[in-house]
């Protein structure tokens, strides 16, 4: 267990987030959760959250009693100024940067900004977020060495010892969904697949053996790729 005063997790109802506030728990006596509307197309993961922080205390009396408050905050602005398809009604594309447009500019530097603000008058020193370089949407703000970056940034900025953890970053989808298994068992694999939300869509209706989704937009595939490799090496 370490010896920070304690860690909020960057907590959006996803697969990610979900693993990265299991594995807060399992590292950290204290643990807050923040979440963001910003307007995004995916609203439904917000209203998950709730259900799988229930049942993130229901799989360990040790991490019900460590898990804290969550915080909602309404960055309804980035929606505003953002022109991404995951904050508009429009196809998921490639642009020519060679990204997709559901890479909202910007999106996780003001997430972690937001974060280390209320972890400052919440006296949490860590911030943990599900960033991830090794299999994801090829988003410059998921990279280790923005978070690198990011996390001088603020200590500088803030005066602070403040520390950004993303124990995915260097993690495929399969090895999170077996970090998942490590973590929490078989009930947090569940808890993953039929309580979280990924699906740039949205959608929700038929449960796949992977979870929820459409099935075809690039955070559906990762995810289903993900498990079968998963359910493969099991």
């Amino acid at each position: 267990m370490s010896n920070a005063k304690g860690a909020l997790v960057l907590f959006s109802g996803g697969q990610d987030s979900t693993t990265c506030a299991a594995w807060a728990l399992e590292h950290y006596d204290r643990v807050e959760t923040i979440g963001f509307d910003y307007g995004q197309r995916h609203a439904i993961e917000l209203t998950v959250r709730p259900a799988v922080l229930q049942s993130l205390r229901r799989i360990s009396p040790e991490w019900d009693a460590r898990l804290g408050e969550d915080h909602m905050v309404d960055l309804g602005l980035l929606g505003k100024i953002s022109d991404t398809s995951l904050t508009r009604d429009v196809e998921i594309t490639m642009q020519a940067n060679g990204l997709p447009n559901s890479f909202v500019p910007g999106r996780n530097l003001l997430f972690m900004m937001v974060a280390a603000t209320l972890a400052y008058r919440r006296g949490l020193d860590v911030l943990v977020g599900g960033m991830c370089e090794t299999d994801y949407s090829g988003y410059p703000d998921c990279r280790n060495d923005t978070m690198v970056s990011l996390e001088q940034t603020l200590r500088l900025g803030m005066a602070t010892a403040l520390s950004i953890q993303t124990p995915l970053m260097w993690l495929d989808k399969a090895a999170t969904w077996d970090l998942a298994q490590q973590l929490g068992g078989d009930a947090l694999v569940e808890c993953v697949r039929t309580e979280t939300h990924t699906c740039y869509l949205g959608e929700r209706g038929a449960l796949h053996d992977w979870g929820y989704g459409c099935g075809h937009c690039p955070a559906c595939e990762l995810r289903a790729r993900g498990y079968q490799a998963f359910r493969k090496s099991a």
